[in-house]
């Protein structure tokens, strides 16, 4: 295996315009703020964004939203970024909302090779418009479709030089999730360990995943 350490600039300048992007974390919680400035400085455009929510507008990935360079968003909460509302009322960006649930099992479908998702959230609301449905029992349910992106960009409280994460808390939410349905995964990690420090039981994302890490603080 090889050192997958590269330097911020390198990893963005790897990211086009146009780009799709899974990006972890929660309010920017455990989300890779370090890569989400560097998109900022380097001016990416018309990327489409799926997140768990777009934070709040000088907040993680909701600068991305202020900013104007994103092109649509899927997530599950905009409530706090009142710049995301506005963009959308413009017709400025499109947003697609899910379920917070719903998302993240449509991630997954999209990381292990699903052919969609069975949930009777949204069933009878405007979330069932223009979605198949299957009935199972008696019951009906939505089928909802697997997400996957170009790029992942995850947050781990560790890697190692190849690849392996370990994840703080609650930023496991997201984050293993994400590394598996991205194309590219770019890895911002607080600390970075030799080969051999994180124990086998203690990885939450495999190497074979993570195409790039960078550091999470400048060195």
């Amino acid at each position: 295996m090889k050192n997958k350490l590269v330097s911020l600039e390198e990893a963005v300048a790897r990211i086009p315009d146009g780009a799709s992007l899974l990006i972890g974390g929660f309010m920017a919680v455990g989300g890779p703020n370090r890569l989400v400035d560097e998109l900022i400085r380097q001016g990416k455009r018309d990327l489409t964004i799926i997140a768990n929510d777009t934070a709040r507008p000088n907040n993680g990935l909701g600068k991305l939203v202020v900013e104007k360079l994103v092109r649509r968003v899927v997530t599950s909460h905009i409530g706090l970024n009142p710049e995301t509302q506005k963009q959308m009322i413009a017709g400025d960006i499109e947003v697609e909302l899910v379920p917070q649930g719903t998302l993240a099992e449509r991630i997954r479908a999209g990381g292990v090779g699903l052919g969609g998702v069975l949930t009777p959230t949204g069933v009878g609301t405007t979330v069932e418009e223009g979605k198949r449905t299957v009935e199972i029992d008696g019951v009906t349910y939505l089928l909802e479709m697997p997400i996957k992106a170009d790029f992942a960009l995850v947050a781990a409280k560790q890697a190692d030089l190849y690849g392996n994460l370990t994840y703080a808390l609650t930023a496991r939410n997201f984050n293993p999730l994400m590394a598996m349905a991205g194309a590219t995964v770019i890895a911002e990690a607080e600390d970075i360990l030799p080969v051999g420090c994180i124990p086998p039981d203690a990885v939450m994302t495999p190497s074979v995943l993570v195409d790039h890490i960078v550091t999470a603080t400048p060195r």
